[in-house]
């Protein structure tokens, strides 16, 4: 019996698949908060949390749904406890809804403003991967609905428990959300040849591979102008650009791990830098979340 509990409970947690979530949904909700340059309390505990557990509820339906399909390919069964036949469907099931309601719980501790943010990531959650619907079927819907529930709202959530008045903070917004659709498209890239065997249509079979690229890089630089655009307007501290490339040259310099976010195969060149890339965020929203907290 306590085999079986114990079984399950492994399960449940590989379901969430949190180890692919957590180093980005916490940094992305803290500089949120951080760039209001309000004095943080303990609602940013609750909001982060929330966001954490939206995108937990994400992953869970996602794997729920495609449980049929990666059940029939090796490589995709044994990332899918349902799939593995590690815990039933309905356990999936009444588990993430429970995660679903403690997110909005923990969402209104934020206040309506983020209570809203918090219901639209927990719907686009569920839309995203549930079948009657399948936003990640349709194209363009699956680029935008993906980077909205896994970035911007998640930004915005942090963001508005402290203010509700953005202003040229929007230009970050947009930023992170770009960031968050080139990473999307990168999937897609990565996972082309299947997608396409299996009849989907997203965006990346719609455009093609080529295009596909073009659109990555064309995210990447429109990001990177909408931050100096935040800079120069003050959006931004002035110190925090050169801490954050700072520690971008000297993580690769000691570190090159020769593989994507996910740990798989590069799908395309910037694939070697994303993982630097996340440490650096990490780092350098700490950095400064340090800085708010004891100076």
């Amino acid at each position: 019996m306590e085999q079986a509990l114990s079984r399950k409970a492994v399960g449940l947690i590989r379901l969430s698949r949190w180890k692919e979530f957590v180093p980005f949904t916490i940094p992305v909700t803290l500089f949120g908060a951080l760039l209001t340059q309000q004095p943080l309390d303990w609602r940013i505990i609750a909001v982060t949390l929330a966001n954490i557990l939206a995108v937990a509820y994400a992953f869970m339906i996602n794997d729920i749904e495609d449980a049929p399909d990666d059940a029939v390919d090796p490589a995709r069964a044994a990332r899918n406890p349902i799939a593995m036949g590690e815990i039933s469907g309905r356990l999936g099931w009444a588990v993430s809804a429970l995660v679903a309601l403690a997110a909005i719980g923990l969402y209104a501790m934020g206040g309506l403003w983020v209570l809203g943010i918090g219901v639209l990531t927990v719907l686009l959650s569920h839309f995203y991967s549930w079948k009657p619907v399948r936003l990640k079927a349709w194209p363009v819907a699956d680029v935008t609905s993906h980077s909205l529930m896994l970035s911007g709202l998640l930004f915005l959530a942090g963001y508005f428990a402290y203010d509700v008045n953005p202003g040229w903070v929007w230009l970050i917004g947009l930023a992170t959300t770009l960031i968050s659709i080139y990473g999307q498209l990168y999937n897609q890239l990565r996972d082309y040849d299947m997608d396409r065997a299996a009849g989907l249509h997203n965006t990346a079979i719609m455009v093609g591979e080529r295009i596909t690229r073009f659109l990555m890089y064309l995210c990447v630089a429109l990001a990177v102008i909408f931050f100096l655009a935040a800079f120069v307007l003050g959006v931004l501290p002035w110190w925090l650009p050169i801490l954050g490339v700072s520690v971008f040259c000297l993580v690769m310099l000691i570190y090159r791990p020769g593989k994507d976010m996910r740990g798989g195969e590069v799908a395309d060149r910037s694939g070697n830098i994303q993982i630097q890339f996340l440490i650096t965020a990490n780092a350098t929203v700490g950095f400064w979340l340090l800085l708010v907290l004891f100076f």
